[in-house]
């Protein structure tokens, strides 16, 4: 074999550098069962910072690149930007049928990724939260026995820094992949690619502030000395913004709506936590779900509760409807046990944090039911969140705190609740807006303890957008709101929303 046969060609090398930043709770496991959870954080053996593997990060550039240009439900072939970015795959689906020999012949012309993606260590030792995860019977509304978890999660406000190196030879296309590269790093700069874990439930989400860039040309002496003497393990001052200026000419092609609704707690709302964030030596014996964010510990509504509550929802409006449970399925995933087949969740629910509460201590006693009286030592405190009444004396003495919302409709919001539904249908649409509804009405509580009253919201504003990509990208928008106990909605959308749920009643 000749050595031109050999050599890569490189004639360019683009670095890139930037600070990943953790926006909510990630879980970065290692798989290891042994541990004091049953999903324990992967950690640099040294150091005990925690470890972000390049695999992880490559899978998920990989897949966002993926849907970026082909939508969600298309399978990625050889000439896809994600495989000639990322490297070909060691076989695809489109091929499945072809001969032996002409496998073997296209395998032998498979290329790696000219993408160098380094493993990152965190800036600091992280801090960590636990969470409990437990599945429930939609019959009984109880747990089910023995499917209890716990996870090791990193907080927000975790840092990691990142590296990428692009190769570029001289008979690739240079133009294509720096398109590709610039994709993937603007996803991340948009917060729109997660990492790690249960992403769906609104865990791993994460962003890059900024980019650093360098690229060099290594026809040229200048730049192939500079390459050799750059700093790889310190901070470079100056960079490039060549990259950061290429045009991005490929569509996106994601088929997304996106539902964001504030409401307001009707009653107090306890998603229980035994993890105890709160610094308090006389704390109660169950405390609502609190998450670190900038600024301390807050109260938050996992997207795991959220995502539940819907589901077993949605399960009882399709019954009564009496139509199939594939619509749930195919909307919440499933998992089937006989068959081993599995469906991811196209439904993304993001965790939120509960604004203007305060925390107030309840105590119950459990009631001996033969004799009427309290059970001995039966006596416990809870420690629910409760909707803040702010005084108009407060008010007046810190006016920029609570200065007027030109946004009448959030002065009293608790809870913001954000869905993203992956490629949806027209009656998919229809049964989400029959979930907004309940939740809008007071008739879907959330989180722990709703048998006595408690985790009722009531609706506020509701915006609905769809981002049609099989129409040119078309953006569709609808909005509901309150005004004094009316619902306020125009008669276009009106008729738009109620032609959703009509394409429910007609699916068979």
């Amino acid at each position: 074999m000749s050595r031109e046969r050999i050599s890569r060609n490189i004639v360019k090398r683009i670095i890139v550098d930037g600070v990943l930043v953790l926006d909510t709770p990630t879980c970065l496991s290692d798989g290891d069962a042994l541990g004091a959870t049953d999903m324990m954080l992967l950690r640099d053996s040294i150091s005990d910072k925690a470890l972000l593997t390049g695999s992880s990060i490559a899978g998920a550039l990989r897949n966002y690149l993926h849907e970026y240009e082909c939508s969600y439900e298309r399978i990625e072939t050889r000439s896809n930007m994600s495989a000639k970015l990322f490297g070909d795959l060691f076989a695809y689906k489109d091929e499945r049928n072809l001969s032996e020999q002409r496998k073997i012949k296209l395998r032998e012309e498979d290329t790696q990724s000219p993408l160098i993606i380094n493993e990152s260590i965190s800036s600091k030792v992280p801090r960590v939260e636990l969470r409990d995860g437990v599945k429930i019977d939609g019959k009984t509304g109880t747990a089910l026995d023995k499917n209890k978890y716990d996870l090791e999660l990193l907080s927000a406000g975790t840092q990691f820094p990142l590296r990428f190196e692009l190769l570029i030879e001289s008979d690739k296309d240079e133009v294509l992949l720096k398109q590709a590269l610039s994709i993937v790093l603007e996803g991340l700069k948009k917060g729109e690619i997660g990492i790690g874990m249960k992403k769906r439930r609104g865990f791993g989400k994460c962003h890059v502030e900024e980019w650093q860039i360098w690229e060099f040309d290594l026809t040229k002496k200048s730049d192939c000395i500079a390459w050799l003497t750059f700093e790889r393990w310190g901070t470079q001052p100056h960079s490039s913004k060549q990259l950061q200026n290429v045009k991005i000419e490929q569509i996106d092609r994601r088929n997304r709506l996106f539902i964001t609704a504030n409401f307001k707690l009707v009653t107090p709302l306890l998603i229980r936590s035994n993890q105890n964030l709160i610094p308090n030596k006389c704390s109660p014996d169950t405390v609502h779900l609190h998450s670190y964010r900038k600024g301390g510990n807050k109260p938050v509504v996992s997207g795991a509760s959220i995502a539940g509550v819907l589901w077993h929802r949605a399960e009882r409006i399709i019954k009564t409807l009496d139509k199939d449970l594939k619509i749930v399925n195919e909307l919440f995933g499933f998992v089937d046990e006989e068959t081993k087949e599995a469906k991811a969740s196209r439904l993304l629910v993001d965790e939120t944090i509960i604004e203007n509460t305060s925390e107030l201590v309840q105590s119950r006693i459990a009631i001996d039911r033969f004799t009427g009286g309290a059970y001995h030592g039966a006596l416990f405190q809870e420690q629910p969140i409760y909707p803040a009444q702010v005084k108009e004396d407060d008010k007046k003495k810190d006016k920029n705190k609570y200065k007027k919302n030109p946004d009448e409709s959030r002065k009293d919001m608790n809870i913001s609740l954000q869905i993203e539904l992956q490629n949806p249908k027209e009656y998919e649409i229809g049964l989400l807006l029959l979930l907004l509804k309940d939740l809008w009405v007071s008739d879907l509580p959330i989180g722990g303890t709703t048998s006595i009253g408690r985790g009722r919201l009531q609706g506020l504003e509701a915006r609905i957008v769809w981002y049609n990509s099989n129409y040119g990208s078309l953006e569709e928008k609808r909005s509901i709101s309150e005004n004094k106990g009316k619902l306020i909605i125009s008669d276009q959308d009106k008729q738009r929303l109620e032609y959703f749920v009509e394409k429910l009643v007609e699916q068979v």
